[in-house]
């Protein structure tokens, strides 16, 4: 591992697959125009009546003597106020952020303390747990490590813990000592987002120094859903990530930093980019409302608990000859079972049976299948599995399980 090097989440394009983009809604940035009021004077009174009138404002405007019956002046207002800059809410916004915005160094040493590798990504102060404060980052930060460091933009190194880590959603815990720390990052709505908002995203690009770097945009569409390679080797992707797309550019090191609106609040954390030849402002954040229950599931479990099936699966259009499988004409899709374990062994599945339902959910991808069971079951439900074997349909209930750290 280089020095410079977090490990994004690969999202690079395959002849196989492509990432499959669902914008959702567009709209404007909202810009700061200049009104200039126009007043009338209109006099209805003879001409020298008026001089002596504009004689006695020059002279005496505001004095006590004036009657309530006398003719009112309209006062042009004065132009001192400036008008509201786009540019000011910029450097706002990132001096709200900044100290909340921290290095995360993570190294690896082996029994002799010989350090073995050592990458550097991106976090943000979130909470205060007693003396302590807790960082978030991305776990492809962390996860290479076995022990931790923060820097803050004074360049002050601390050592940190790890609380938690999730690899599905790329997110991780930290906790360090919160002496002197005074700022705490604020979240904001990332549901409330819209295209066109401004967007600023805050890290430490390709580790220049431990002092946040600023790169402004906006926010290209707020949920994008694609597909990513949990083994970052970008040969097949396993899962998919709702994210926010931004042109903003985020680099590695960047990793684990926010992505913030104009108030400074954070909407996001910045995950990863799409990099290939000719392609530029395509980076992306897990939205902050997706964040919040994962970090709180860390920290009271240190992981994620999901409920687990037991079968090792493929794609049955990702092949060709699966005439042996005997399958009816009309079914295309489903997924291949390679290998069971556990409740599904239990359950009766074996390899070579074609899962193509669970409950009333289709199931054409091993995507959709984890995809279910992640986000709409739990441990301990029940799931019934439609599934062929040697061309006849059948049924079988699995009793899920909670899932174990691989």
């Amino acid at each position: 591992m280089s020095l410079f090097d977090d490990d994004f989440y690969s999202t690079k394009r395959t002849k196989q697959r492509q990432p499959v983009w669902r914008p959702k809604r567009s709209g404007g940035l909202a810009g700061f125009t200049e009104r200039r009021r126009n007043v009338a004077l209109v006099a209805g009174v003879g001409g020298a009546l008026a001089m002596l009138l504009l004689v006695g404002l020059v002279n005496g405007l505001g004095k006590s003597d004036l009657h309530a019956d006398a003719i009112a002046v309209p006062v042009v207002a004065s132009a001192e106020t400036r008008p509201m800059n786009i540019n000011d809410s910029v450097v706002a916004a990132t001096e709200k952020i900044k100290p909340a915005v921290v290095s995360v160094i993570s190294s690896k040493k082996d029994d002799k303390g010989q350090e073995t590798g050592i990458g550097i990504g991106s976090g943000v102060i979130f909470a205060r747990n007693g003396d302590k404060v807790r960082i978030v980052t991305n776990s492809h930060v962390v996860e290479n490590g076995n022990q931790y460091e923060i820097v803050n933009f004074q360049g002050e190194h601390r050592k940190a813990t790890l609380v938690g880590r999730d690899r599905i959603t790329d997110l991780a815990v930290l906790e360090a000592d919160g002496k002197d720390i005074k700022v705490i990052a604020e979240f904001g709505d990332s549901e409330t987002l819209r295209a066109g908002e401004m967007a600023i995203a805050v890290g430490n690009p390709l580790g220049l120094g431990f002092s946040p770097t600023v790169t402004q945009g906006i926010i290209s569409s707020p949920k994008r859903t694609i597909p990513v390679s949990l083994s970052r080797e970008g040969t097949d992707y396993d899962w998919e990530m709702d994210v926010i797309q931004t042109d903003a550019a985020i680099n590695q090191g960047n990793s684990g930093g926010p992505l913030v609106n104009i108030e400074g609040k954070v909407v996001g954390i910045n995950s990863m980019k799409i990099s290939d030849t000719g392609v530029e402002g395509l980076g992306f954040a897990i939205p902050i409302n997706s964040v919040k229950p994962i970090i709180d599931n860390l920290i009271t479990d240190h992981k994620v608990k999901r409920p687990l099936m037991g079968v090792s699966t493929q794609e049955l259009q990702a092949f060709k000859g699966t005439d042996v499988l005997k399958l009816p004409a009309d079914v295309k899709t489903g997924v291949i079972v390679f290998d069971v374990s556990g409740p599904s062994k239990e359950a009766g599945l074996k390899p070579q049976d074609v899962i193509v339902q669970l409950d009333d959910r289709k199931i054409d991808s091993t995507i959709s299948l984890r995809k279910y069971l992640y986000n709409e079951k739990h441990i301990g439900d029940k799931v019934n599995v439609t599934y062929y074997r040697g061309g006849k349909k059948m049924n079988v209930v699995v009793t899920l399980v909670e899932a174990t750290d691989k």
